[in-house]
């Protein structure tokens, strides 16, 4: 049997493949930069309980928060506690999507979902990545920075009233709880995340449009704009790309890029990449 994973901050969807069979599991996300090695392992082990017992001879993990040895050391050690025979093989979410999206070719790759990421790949390899730099510092594009302007634009009265007030009751939440959510509980970046949903529920709204286009404005302008990008594709990976497709291909217009695809998630692009090499 070999595991194929596919990791961000939300949700991990873990493919089996024993021969012919394949099992898939879906289950919380893991980042190693906000999780302990246990509390990893707790979540492998619930998320995958049905095949425990079972001789796993691969593991190819991708996921957020990978981008450092010693992250990765985080992850091959609580897969190596549950699966101790298997070869772990951990790498970040923006391989993930550039093996989906490009497999051993060439292109431009990047990630809009909870968060955001880029790369130029080249040959089958990632050759320049701008960081990305989190949602508080970057991570422009991403659901998280959509729900962190929206939230700003609301609790600043920078949108109408009715807007303000449709959000409110959306979500039915108060702007006391926002600010406790974002600033006191775990995971702030996932509950901004998850406040995207409002702006593809409200696209007719002008000022909720513009933050969208903007908002993917500065992620061209900051982070695929610094690659050579002449004569390259630029796809796309992740949740917001998907369902913002036609803002996106608007502004890769604008900014003379050349719109390739989108998937909404990774996962099959990589069945697809390692069955093939297995």
């Amino acid at each position: 049997m070999i595991l194929i994973l596919d990791s961000g901050s939300t949700k991990t969807h873990c493919v089996a493949i024993n021969g012919d069979k394949r099992s898939d599991y879906i289950f919380q996300g893991i980042n190693p930069f906000y999780q302990t090695e246990s509390e990893i392992e707790s979540l492998l082990k619930e998320g995958l309980a049905d095949i425990l017992k079972e001789y796993v001879k691969d593991i190819y993990y991708y996921g957020a928060g990978c981008s450092f040895p010693e992250k990765k050391a985080v992850i091959r050690n609580a897969f190596g506690s549950i699966f101790c025979e298997a070869d772990v093989n951990v790498e970040n979410d923006l391989l993930a999507s550039a093996r989906a999206l490009f497999g051993n070719g060439s292109g431009i790759a990047c990630i809009l979902g909870t968060g955001s990421n880029s790369c130029l790949y080249e040959n089958g390899a990632i050759v320049q990545n701008v960081p990305p730099l989190g949602f508080i510092l970057g991570d422009e594009g991403s659901g998280a920075a959509l729900g962190k302007k929206l939230v700003a634009d609301c609790l600043k009265n920078q949108l109408p009233k009715t807007v303000a007030d449709k959000f409110l009751d959306r979500f039915s939440t108060t702007p006391k709880e926002i600010m406790d959510k974002v600033y006191k509980q775990q995971f702030p970046n996932r509950f901004l995340a998850s406040l995207s949903v409002f702006f593809y529920e409200n696209l007719d709204v002008p000022e909720l449009y513009k933050i969208v286009e903007n908002s993917f404005c500065e992620f061209a302008e900051r982070n695929i704009c610094q690659y050579d990008c002449e004569g390259k594709t630029v796809s796309f990976s992740g949740s917001v790309a998907y369902y913002f497709e036609e803002i996106l291909k608007r502004v890769c217009s604008k900014y003379d890029l050349s719109f390739g695809t989108v998937v909404k998630e990774p996962i099959e692009g990589l069945v697809a990449f390692h069955t093939a090499k297995n």
